[in-house]
């Protein structure tokens, strides 16, 4: 150490009493401020369409809890080099001015973190972020407009003070003015406004094709308007909020529901805590366990919670509710993904809701459309056909939110890129024009960080991913697989019908019969001799197919038996 010193004498040796005084308390808006990258505030593309995502899920929640159909304004106005206005309008329900401080100028303040159901929003971080960035790049507040069906419009200016987590109202005040809904006007500097596949227009494009009774309408910093019109006039039903089920809660969360339970007895607390828990269930436990199940449960020890944990993997319950899961439905990805891609072929489903990691109920929807224009561009051009080269294009949703970023490290990419394409007649994903759309929907989506860009690979979320995916390939490949069929035979039609028609000619040169004759008779030889071979192709397509079918139920029930152990 001394030696160091006479290295170093700047450096200074600190004992326990003075170190102590360098320890400070900061909130939660200044660890978000330094670490503004872990909110999806990094990269000038990037924090646009962040920000616009923000406020976008905002809206819609609230549209959709108020029983709503939405309608968005978004507007993107260039105010200098990466200086950037952003402007954005719902018809919900507005906002009071006893909460519009906290909803736009407090980390972690809301009405979704604290509710087990499916929102878009989780943590109550995203609007008040983007109220801080809004500060720290340009030092202007944010303007907001809000009206209510029970009171009259008025007008806030809000920041934040990072020290404090605490919302700054610079100056709130009633207005003239016929307006219901909340309307919200940032300034931002850093950021950075192009057409590109992770900036706001493809954004709201992809919101559009996972909110189908949504009306969204967009103008960018050029003026140019673009407008996505709702393809269903149904509200998504209420999400409700739901208990943990107890097929997938660790020991930790059991303990921590033990401490805040209102039930006096732990056999009470399970019943009235826990979603699928009855009479029989309770008793299964009590015959299982060596402790009393009428003792308070806050004075459950760790070693009690994990007889209680170890007697539910063992035991079998009923699904978990669906009340708090609501899809999008097979008929409005169907309708939607049809007006926005205009595909050639599509196959949709939706599959029925399993559990993950901690109890928590979740839902797969998938569809792949092929042909038309789905894909994506990539600029090349086939020398043959001379069109435009089509590549993959994975549309990756999380209750009902597009995640366009950290695409790598996303359960919904890995699921995607683990399929054999092949054995679905898909050459090559890079040479086929085929959009894939893969949407997960639970009451806790497991994010991988607080940007909410990427979904983590839980093993029964990838299972059902890959399952929902292999279901609808498989459709795609008995039309892919006919198409080709088609064209093989188009192609083998007109050869014969050319060579029947040289033949006619020389067999009436050689015999002096009829030439039509003689050309009616090899058609019809040809046009049955096709139809044979149809037939057998036909066969040989559902045998191929059933192949497949019997393949993938083996595996999963290899990944079932292996996911057991």
């Amino acid at each position: 150490m001394a030696e160091e010193q006479k290295q170093n004498p700047v450096a200074q040796v600190l004992n326990a009493d003075q170190l102590a005084k360098e320890f400070k308390e900061h909130s939660v808006a200044e660890f978000f401020k330094k670490n503004k990258q872990m909110l999806g505030l990094t990269g000038k593309i990037r924090t646009l369409t962040t920000i616009i995502h923000e406020y976008v899920t905002n809206s819609l929640d609230a549209c959709e809890e108020a029983g709503i159909l939405p309608e968005l304004e978004v507007k993107i106005s260039e105010l200098g080099n990466e200086y950037y206005e952003i402007a954005i309008k719902d018809n919900g329900p507005g906002l009071t001015k006893n909460t519009v401080g906290k909803a736009l100028g407090q980390l972690l303040a809301g009405t979704k973190f604290h509710r087990l159901m499916q929102m878009r929003g989780q943590q109550g971080i995203g609007a008040a972020g983007c109220t801080m960035l809004a500060l720290v790049t340009t030092g202007k507040p944010v303007q907001v407009i809000s009206g209510t069906s029970k009171h009259k419009p008025f007008m806030a200016e809000i920041t934040i003070d990072p020290k404090k987590n605490e919302p700054k109202i610079v100056k709130i005040e009633d207005i003239e003015k016929d307006f219901k809904g909340l309307a919200i006007k940032a300034k931002f500097k850093d950021v950075k406004y192009q057409k590109s596949e992770q900036a706001p227009l493809e954004y709201l494009r992809r919101t559009a094709i996972a909110n189908p009774h949504a009306k969204i309408s967009f103008t960018d910093p050029a003026g140019e308007k673009f407008v996505f019109d709702r393809t269903s006039t149904k509200i998504p039903k209420r999400s409700v909020e739901v208990k943990p089920h107890p097929k997938g809660v660790t020991v930790d969360e059991l303990l921590t529901m033990s401490k805040t339970t209102q039930a006096r007895k732990i056999a009470s607390f399970l019943k009235t805590d826990f979603d699928r828990m009855g009479e029989k269930s309770i008793l299964e436990v009590s015959k299982k366990v060596t402790f009393d199940l009428n003792k308070d449960p806050k004075k459950l020890a760790w070693e009690e919670a994990e007889e209680i944990i170890k007697c539910f993997k063992e035991m079998t319950f009923i699904a978990p509710s669906l009340d708090g899961l609501s899809p999008i439905g097979e008929d409005r990805i169907r309708a939607s993904i049809k007006n926005i891609v205009e595909p050639e072929f599509l196959s949709v489903l939706t599959r029925k809701p399993t559990v993950y990691r901690g109890g928590f109920a979740f839902q797969v929807e998938a569809g792949i459309a092929y042909g038309g224009n789905a894909g994506k561009g990539s600029g090349e051009k086939d020398e043959h056909t001379g069109q435009e080269i089509k590549r993959i294009e994975i549309m990756r949703f999380a209750n009902r939110v597009p995640l366009l970023f950290d695409t790598g490290g996303c359960a919904l990419t890995k699921a995607v890129q683990s399929l054999d394409w092949k054995r679905y007649g898909v050459k090559s994903l890079d040479n086929s024009p085929l959009s894939v759309f893969i949407h997960m929907l639970s009451v806790h989506i497991p994010y991988t960080g607080a940007g909410k860009q990427a979904v983590s690979d839980e093993d029964e979320v990838m299972e059902e991913l890959r399952l929902a995916l292999m279901q609808s390939a498989r459709q795609i490949w008995r039309f892919v697989a006919g198409k080709r069929k088609r064209e093989e035979k188009e192609k083998k039609k007109k050869l014969f019908l050319k060579y029947a028609t040289e033949v006619a000619i020389a067999v009436h040169e050689l015999t002096g019969k009829k030439r039509d004759e003689i050309e009616k008779k090899l058609h019809n030889i040809v046009l049955k001799k096709l139809k044979l071979e149809e037939q057998i192709e036909k066969k040989e397509l559902e045998e191929e197919a059933q192949k497949i079918v019997d393949k993938n139920n083996k595996n999963h029930k290899k990944t079932k038996k292996g996911s057991k152990k």
